[in-house]
């Protein structure tokens, strides 16, 4: 028998066996012994004692009642942005479409960003202008991409029902019968892409899967019935019909249209819904339903966790969230049929006005 074929010495080049270095994709050695991938050639003691060295614990930082600001600039600074994290990442982590974009501004691994004047006044003209478009395709999406929840009228949308979450194809129609899969006309649908990503960057497929007991249902309000952005310095209220579909909870939270972040005011949680923390829960009315106000103030009788607080000259937009969605709902307010979750919004400009309602 010869020698066997053992680890490196230190300065050597290593063996060259199938089961060191793996054939065919299986698992190498290295990648057993590791748990992991084997170190890089050439193998010595000091590269083996690196791979089998235990990471360091995580270290969990509490956020809690710090401010943290994780919105992208909207100026020439993004650019700058964009620039460190390629530097800081491995050139093949970019999808090489972006990269090949990112490029041809003069964003490239290795290579310092270094704009002229006259580059630099044009960056800062196109982030305002893909700002401003980015949050139009989010605040107002078309009715021809099928955002809508209840049709073009109502104002409750969610784009991810009609796109899927990879933006291509739509989730599957879960039936008594089974699973109905839904056409891909083989587009990625890219408003609605670009309607996520601004307002919330991750995307799982839970997110849509139109199943009882699974994941997690949203929807989106921005405006009124009659179509005008939601104002901070106005009065709104929510109602919710009795047996909200919710198995383990419901909520609705505030956000800035501008920030994309939850609202900041005073109320500190711009929130309410069953949960009775980080605010108390939501309260029922007499008849089963559930009432949420939005507004500068809190109106006379209404309790605490039925209140949610705005500011007056900031627009916003609310989600209304049912984690594991349990069961269906045949009609919504005003007795239209819909075969899925319900909302009806209606907004109060005065205490003497009556109230509009957005179906």
């Amino acid at each position: 028998m010869g020698e066997p074929q053992g680890l490196p010495r230190s300065g050597d080049e290593g063996p060259r066996h199938p089961a060191l270095l793996g054939v065919h994709g299986s698992p190498s050695i290295g990648e057993i012994v590791t748990g992991g991938t084997a170190p890089p050639l050439p193998w010595t003691a000091e590269t083996w004692t690196a791979a089998l060295r235990r990471p360091d614990p995580p270290r969990f930082v509490d956020g809690s009642g710090l401010a943290v600001n994780t919105v992208p600039p909207a100026d020439a600074t993004y650019f700058d942005l964009a620039s460190e994290l390629v530097h800081d990442q491995p050139a093949e982590a970019l999808d090489p479409e972006i990269a090949g974009s990112l490029a041809a501004i003069g964003i490239v691994k290795g290579r310092p960003f270094q704009p002229d004047p006259r580059m630099r006044e044009i960056l800062t003209e196109a982030a305002a202008v893909g700002n401003a478009t980015a949050r139009t395709l989010a605040c107002r999406p078309r009715p021809a991409e099928g955002a809508h929840y209840y049709g073009t009228s109502p104002q409750w949308v969610n784009g991810l029902l009609v796109s899927g979450h990879d933006f291509m194809t739509p989730p599957a129609d879960i039936t008594d019968s089974g699973v109905e899969p839904r056409p891909d006309d083989g587009a990625r649908k890219l408003n609605l892409r670009s309607w996520w990503s601004y307002l919330g960057v991750g995307i799982s497929p839970a997110f849509t899967a139109p199943l009882p007991g699974i994941g997690s249902q949203y929807l989106f309000a921005f405006a009124d019935r009659e179509d005008r952005t939601l104002d901070g310095g106005e009065r709104y209220r929510l109602v919710l019909p009795p047996d909200i579909p919710a198995g383990r909870f419901w909520s609705v939270t505030v956000y800035d249209n501008q920030t994309r972040s939850m609202l900041d005011t005073p109320q500190r949680f711009p929130r309410a819904g069953s949960q009775d923390y980080p605010t108390p829960a939501a309260v029922a009315d007499a008849d089963g339903t559930t009432t949420v106000h939005f507004g500068p103030d809190r109106p006379e009788g209404v309790p605490e966790g039925n209140w949610i607080q705005t500011t007056p000259g900031r627009g916003w937009f609310a989600v209304l969230r049912f984690y594991t969605p349990c069961g269906r709902s045949s009609t919504r307010p005003g007795g239209r049929a819909r075969s899925r979750q319900w909302t009806d919004l209606v907004r109060r400009c005065h205490e003497d006005t009556p109230a509009r309602t957005m179906r």
